[in-house]
């Protein structure tokens, strides 16, 4: 299981502005991740976060960019499922990049809930619904809060 090892995150979120930025393939799994997400930002203490749905994973990274300059985390939502075609690598590579780019280049943490899955039901088990063995959105929020927690105790950067 993938999940087997994961930490335990307990975090004080409040006042951070955070976006959750969801796809729209795959309904039943997408409603699940959303969901989750919105429960860990809610027992993060962070209230009022902005929630975007975008049509599909690729269109993730531009929303987030966009979405950066404003808020203090954000939370990327979605899912590829195999299939028949070199499509599922392009997509899962180009949306890992994508959003490590904007994490990077931005400084704001981009919490990761992009499920990458050979069939559906292994989607179904991530994606924290009743019966799921797992709850990708929730953890991917907490990430994306307790990272932007962290930063904001680090030292700034030195003036080059």
């Amino acid at each position: 299981m993938s999940g087997d090892g994961a930490p335990v995150v307990s975090v004080d979120g409040h006042g951070l502005r955070v976006a959750v930025v969801a796809a729209s393939w795959h309904q039943e799994v997408m409603d699940g991740l959303l969901a989750g997400a919105l429960r860990g930002l809610e027992g993060a203490g962070v209230t009022s976060p902005t929630v975007v749905r975008v049509p599909g994973t690729v269109e993730l990274s531009v929303a987030c960019a966009r979405l950066a300059p404003h808020h203090d985390a954000l939370v990327a939502l979605g899912v590829v499922v195999r299939g028949g075609t070199p499509h599922f690598e392009y997509v899962c590579q180009g949306v890992t990049a994508g959003l490590t780019q904007v994490a990077v280049g931005t400084g704001v943490p981009v919490g990761f809930g992009v499920l990458t899955c050979d069939t559906t039901e292994q989607a179904l088990d991530r994606a924290g619904l009743p019966g799921s063995s797992e709850d990708k959105g929730h953890e991917a929020a907490t990430a994306a809060v307790a990272t932007a927690v962290t930063l904001r105790a680090l030292a700034p950067a030195p003036a080059e």
